[in-house]
């Protein structure tokens, strides 16, 4: 199986920290900062810097502790458990797509501010996402070479502003200091938070990177304190440059400071530049992005086929494919709203900060002997001031915006909507959820058995059993009994049948009808390891039957070894299972191939045919054949 390929060395990294933390709120922090708190916004930007540099100082330390691609995802699984390292996932993958749209968005309304041309806007919009996941595909050097000359545009951009601009300062602009409350600065914190928002990104790549213990954490923390001295610089020569009421109502900020401070034609050159700037840092969350999805798809608790990597390219390529649809999608809803992706992003990446933050100390009590090169001071102190300040801040944000509770309601739905997928996914994978499904869906399976396996599907397994009158039969999974009933007759008195499944009520039912029919020599066998293996009690039988089992199964390879174990050669298997779900649900990786199938059962020490047909709400993949000699390799 490929591999992802470290590749990445420490000036990549910090290429990506820089790109992947620099958000719109430098090119835009000027207008949004003083439209909330006027000069004043200079302390919000001092303070959200420091802010910024004790946060990534808990990147540093769980990065260090757990070099892994899943990044806040293997944080929390570390801290929280499963589900709440889901859902913390989950919020990870939103704000990954939600920043993603909000720069590309950003990056084209700076560069052609005319609301007119909304398709060419767009077109361009699609053009670059495409562009970059193709880079992304076809290999991380070439990702990382995009990623240190976006970085450098993007530094070179903010200087050539910075530098000429502070001789262009007049201190008079600076006054009146404070225009509004000390409680603005707290808003105006709030709103340029998104300009830190990207120090998970880096942790994506730590399977990809040399020594990414070490390597990624200092990257993160150097990473912040350049984009934070920038922010802070950019800020104090915006306003001196130009009065904070012209910056406040000005949709390009930085275009009014390059026109006064470089003349027309360097402003051209400087919004061509932050055009530059904020596609690099979109590049870097597209890049980083399927890396986060390659972990989940790993855990199961994402779609598993999207955990494959490129033989060639060393990339995650389903995931890369699967994350430019989804990116396509959310910039043609997003499109041409800016302020309204700006304030859904914020209270999604401020709860996935929050959790970050508090893992630590969880981490520290947990895991107090595991390395770590980086440490956060006082970090119980330390958390418990940060939590605190970005709850007073949201409060403040709600209390002070009329549009900001119904932002919020937004937030929590997109929240909950990775809920049912999380179930989905854990009746889908986790064997201790389908035992509990199965039980709870018992007499529903047994009302809707006609649908579920109906009598053309039953007669067709039946057929390709054969005679099988007086000889020994396994049905692995028998549910509730539906083709139990006709196993037994077809086997008569003189044969045996015996009868496995995970779900106690299942086989409570399956009984109660052996009963009614008399079906004694049918033995029925309670297996909740049903998953993993064959029930140890289960003697040699002749044929072997199986219906919706395939997809359950965890250990492939070691079931089917010990069922062909019990067979002899000849030994007849008939397998069933479901495939395509109402043309949704995605099938389990190995059952999604015919020719995947033929080898995992070949490689058993079967020889079958793989059939699909098609049935109402879903298809049928038949897997039929024969236990082959060792000498004889395919029949």
């Amino acid at each position: 199986m490929a591999e992802l390929k470290r590749a990445l060395g420490f000036w990549t990294v910090l290429s990506l920290a820089i790109a992947s933390i620099m958000g719109t709120g430098l090119f835009f922090g000027a207008a949004v900062g003083s439209s909330y708190s006027g000069n004043a916004s200079i302390i919000a930007w001092v303070i959200l810097t420091a802010i910024a540099i004790i946060i990534s100082l808990y990147f540093a330390e769980l990065s260090s502790m757990y070099p892994k691609a899943g990044g806040v995802y293997e944080f929390s699984k570390q801290s929280y458990g499963r589900f709440f390292s889901f859902l913390m996932g989950w919020i990870a993958w939103l704000v990954g797509n939600l920043t993603t749209s909000l720069l590309v968005v950003a990056a084209i309304d700076y560069m052609l501010p005319d609301e007119s041309k909304f398709w060419l806007k767009f077109g361009i919009c699609v053009l670059f996402i495409i562009a970059l996941n193709l880079v992304a595909y076809v290999g991380i050097e070439a990702s990382a070479l995009l990623l240190v000359v976006f970085a450098m545009a993007s530094i070179g951009v903010l200087l050539s502003i910075i530098l000429p601009g502070f001789l262009f300062v007049n201190t008079s602009n600076y006054f009146p200091f404070f225009s509004f409350g000390v409680t603005s600065i707290i808003v105006a914190i709030f709103f340029l938070t998104e300009s830190f928002f990207g120090w998970e990104s880096a942790t994506y790549l730590a399977e990809e990177t040399q020594e990414p213990e070490k390597t990624i954490p200092k990257a993160i923390i150097i990473g912040t304190v350049i984009v934070g001295i920038l922010g802070i610089l950019m800020n104090v020569v915006s306003l001196g440059v130009v009065p904070w009421k012209a910056l406040a109502s000005s949709n390009a900020p930085l275009a009014l400071v390059s026109e006064k401070a470089i003349g027309i034609v360097g402003m051209k050159a400087v919004n061509f530049g932050i055009l530059i700037a904020l596609i690099g840092s979109a590049a870097s969350s597209i890049i980083t992005m399927p890396r986060l999805i390659l972990a989940l798809a790993r855990d199961k608790l994402f779609i598993s086929q999207l955990s494959a990597i490129h033989e060639k390219f060393k990339t995650p390529h389903k995931a890369i494919i699967f994350q430019s649809i989804v990116s396509l999608l959310v910039l043609a809803m997003a499109f041409g709203k800016y302020r309204a992706l700006l304030s859904l992003l914020l209270p999604l990446g401020l709860v996935m900060y929050v959790f970050v933050v508090i893992s630590v100390p969880i981490l520290r009590k947990k895991e107090p002997g595991m390395p770590r090169n980086y440490k956060v001071p006082f970090a119980k102190t330390t958390s418990v001031l940060l939590v605190s300040f970005i709850i007073v801040m949201a409060a403040l944000w709600v209390f002070s915006d009329t549009s900001a509770l119904n932002t919020l309601k937004l937030a929590i739905s997109l929240v909950f909507v990775g809920m049912p997928i999380y179930l989905l996914l854990e009746i889908y994978y986790n064997p201790d959820a389908i035992i509990k499904m199965n039980d709870m869906l018992a007499y529903l399976t047994l009302l809707t058995e006609r649908i579920i396996l109906p009598k053309n599907v039953r007669k067709e397994i039946l057929a390709l059993l054969g005679d099988v009158k007086g000889k020994k039969i396994l049905e692995f999974g028998c549910s509730v009994g539906t083709l139990t009933l006709h196993l037994a007759e077809a086997v008569s008195a003189s044969g045996r049948v015996y009868a496995t499944d995970l779900s106690t009520r299942d086989l409570s039912i399956t009984k109660k009808r052996l009963v009614k029919h008399g079906h004694t020599h049918v033995i029925v066998i309670h297996d909740e390891h049903q998953v993993n293996r064959v029930h140890p009690s289960i003697p040699y039988v002749d044929a072997i039957v199986s219906i919706g089992m395939m997809g359950y199964l965890q250990d492939v390879k070691k079931v089917l070894k010990e069922m062909r174990d019990l067979l002899p050669y000849g030994g007849k298997i008939v397998f069933a299972d479901y495939a395509d779900f109402f043309g949704i649900i995605p099938n389990v990786a190995w059952l999604s191939s015919d020719k995947m199938i033929e080898k995992m059962f070949r490689d058993a020490g079967f020889s079958v045919f793989v059939t699909r047909k098609k049935g109402m709400f879903w298809n049928y993949v038949y897997v039929y054949g024969i236990k082959f000699h060792e000498n004889v390799p395919y029949v």
